[in-house]
């Protein structure tokens, strides 16, 4: 009985992700079942934790036979998924199943629209399951769910109800047992349209045996009694011969092995297993890029199975993301979220460690500093670098793969990760000048240096086409030497901070003075520039004073070939960009002046030199210095201090050409 219904209308995301389910075109439709399971598994790990740690729980909770049960009635064609797990309160209900209050929800919908449009049933997998709405597949095979659950330790229980049109019904649910039930009103048998008859036992068994065989839990389902079992079930009965030939005799019978793959001889487990395993403790529907196992043995033992996601999750880079991976001790579940055992550039790593030395009570406070978890957390973190790397010889299309969907979480360690800085360079890949079609490795760009260069050179922007048409590049493309094309935001901070990559140092085209000629040719231009220098020096002095308040000097420039100025950080100063990202931070940070410096071969600039020689109207001498200064600005990617001026100043004298 339920008492107290109220009527809901779901959020309109809600309403249309579970008109897509409803109107699913996947042809696998027994995933569904996969993701109940999956569930109601974290339901009984959530409970048998809350009853380490919570004594009142611990006291109230029966956790005697923690285990999920399968329940299916042929004549009501009803499928019963059902847990004696932690359970949910009303509020729980009301905000995990009753609305989609995840951010991201919009944009989730619509691409998963798209690609239901475009019939990539694959692509459609992928982001429920990055998404993490697995409940809702329910409604692929179901006219209607219900829910019944009630909170561990809690008196009152709660039922949900709907049929995916738009409403839902919640109220009080009296004598509900401990955990959840999810039972399913399923759609009439479509075999054409992949639907199947979920009453069947064959049918059951089947798809638990090849998506859950592995959870930890035993998952029952009633089966008939076998003769002998009949006999036991009714050995006091003085009819025991009849209850033997009577055909509802039923027993419990646990389906699956529970069988921790992690435990297992590596050739006792398919790559099938492997992928089905990663998909229940992720809750991601595409299968692994890449598995890793560990067994360490010794003084300190543990084992591990990791994972590497074949694409990002939506809430890559959301601070409200959870990470880490899932900690057992003994094989008991003690923490879902390990965020200990994986660093915050890894937290796309998904699997299990299973150690057998920890106590079952230990907090996450205390695995911070514990010192056996560091041991452990430094050698995954070298098992899952070293794969990367060797992912990239031996399959260079899956390296590819994950570069481009991790590398910019990747590259985050450079900054926090000092003991494995040099790895994470050593599997990183970057745009160059080399090849506009094809990313490079450090150690190509370091064997392809020209000879006697001392630096590996880079310049950062907001895209490729930004950095390639930088007035910064034009000597360095006159001289053939290979640039990286550093486009992602956190480029900007670990290339000013890390040191060096196989002996060779970065630098930034765009600080401090440039010198691309050989002594040679140095020694043959050595009289030409002493004589520009002359020939400039009074511009270059006047064009400092009259531009004080925003730059720190005027200088000739030997990196400019075609353009007639550009801005530039002086070598010990941060760069803008990284400037403003330590403002937004918090950080009170100066604004420090740059250097403006000055093309001598430019048309501009000499005609400039030639009217200050000549003695011409100091105002108008200064607006031209105003505008070169605020052109170098534009093709640096910034904007002049003034915009309204800087427009006027250059209307006004477009004008004049006319």
């Amino acid at each position: 009985m339920s008492t107290q219904d109220e009527t809901f209308e779901f959020q309109v995301e809600a309403q249309q992700l579970l008109q897509l389910m409803i109107h699913s075109i996947y042809s696998n439709k027994d995933i569904f079942l996969r993701e109940l399971v999956s569930n109601a598994s974290d339901a009984l790990d959530k409970l048998r934790l809350e009853s380490l740690r919570d004594h009142e729980i611990q006291a109230a909770a029966d956790t005697s036979d923690l285990h999920v049960q399968i329940e299916s009635d042929t004549e009501q064609r009803t499928l019963t998924v059902r847990d004696n797990g932690i359970g949910m309160s009303r509020d729980d209900v009301v905000g995990l199943i009753g609305m989609i209050a995840k951010s991201g929800t919009k944009q989730f919908v619509q691409d998963l629209k798209e690609a239901k449009e475009a019939q990539d049933e694959n692509a459609s997998q992928e982001l429920i399951g990055q998404f993490g709405v697995g409940f809702y597949s329910s409604f692929m095979v179901a006219d209607k769910v219900s829910l019944v659950t009630r909170k561990a330790g809690e008196s009152e229980g709660t039922r949900w109800e709907s049929d995916g049109t738009g409403t839902y019904t919640i109220g009080t649910a009296e004598d509900a047992p401990q955990g959840t039930a999810v039972t399913l009103h399923l759609k009439p048998e479509d075999t054409e349209d992949s639907l199947f008859d979920y009453t069947s036992e064959t049918k059951i068994k089947e798809i638990v045996k090849r998506y859950s065989d592995f959870i930890t839990w035993p998952i029952k389902m009633a089966v008939p009694a076998k003769a002998e079992a009949k006999d036991d079930a009714e050995s006091d009965d003085a009819d025991a011969e009849d209850a033997a030939a009577d055909e509802d005799v039923t027993v419990l019978e646990t389906v699956n092995s529970m069988k921790a793959l992690w435990a297992r001889s590596q050739s006792e487990v398919t790559d099938e297993e492997y992928s089905e395993f990663y998909k229940h403790i992720s809750h991601d529907w595409s299968d692994p890029l890449e598995t890793i196992r560990i067994q360490a043995e010794g003084t300190f033992e543990y084992q591990s199975l990791l994972f590497i996601p074949s694409r990002a999750p939506m809430d890559l880079f959301m601070q409200e993301r959870k990470r880490g991976v899932q900690l057992y001790v003994k094989r008991v579940f003690i923490m879902d979220d390990c965020e200990a055992l994986m660093p915050e550039y890894l937290r796309f790593v998904k699997g299990v460690v299973d150690a057998q030395d920890l106590s079952l009570n230990v907090s996450r406070e205390t695995l911070q500093q514990d010192r056996q978890i560091q041991m452990m957390q430094r050698r995954l973190v070298k098992k899952v670098l070293s794969t990367v790397k060797e992912m990239r010889t031996k399959n260079p299309e899956r390296y590819d793969t994950f570069w481009s969907e991790f590398g910019k979480a990747v590259k985050e360690g450079l900054l926090s990760d000092f003991d494995n800085r040099d790895a994470i360079l050593d599997i990183a890949s970057f745009d160059t000048t080399h090849d506009p079609d094809k990313q490079t490795s450090l150690r190509d760009y370091v064997e392809r240096m020209k000879e006697g260069q001392q630096h590996i050179y880079y310049l950062t922007g907001e895209s490729r086409s930004v950095i390639e048409n930088s007035p910064h590049m034009e000597a360095f493309r006159d001289k053939g030497y290979e640039v990286l094309l550093l486009t992602d935001q956190v480029d900007e901070v670990w290339a000013e901070s890390a040191p060096e990559f196989d002996g060779k140092q970065f630098q930034s085209i765009s600080k401090g003075q440039v010198d691309l000629d050989t002594e040679e040719e140095k020694e043959e231009v050595k009289a030409e520039r002493e004589q520009r220098e002359k020939e400039f020096a009074e511009l270059l002095s006047w064009m400092t004073t009259a531009l004080q308040d925003n730059v720190k000097e005027v200088r000739l420039s030997s990196r400019l070939t075609t353009s007639p100025a550009c801005i530039v950080t002086d070598a010990n100063d941060l760069p803008p960009a990284l400037e403003n990202m330590y403002r937004a931070m918090g950080q009170p940070m100066p604004t420090a002046k740059r250097i403006l410096e000055l093309n001598p071969t430019h048309a501009l600039v000499s005609g400039l030199r030639t009217a200050h020689g000549e003695g011409g109207k100091e105002e108008q001498l200064g607006e031209t210095a105003e505008l070169l200064y605020g052109m170098a600005l534009l093709a640096d990617g910034g904007e002049p201090v003034d915009r309204s001026r800087f427009v006027g100043l250059l209307a006004d004298r477009l004008e004049r050409t006319l």
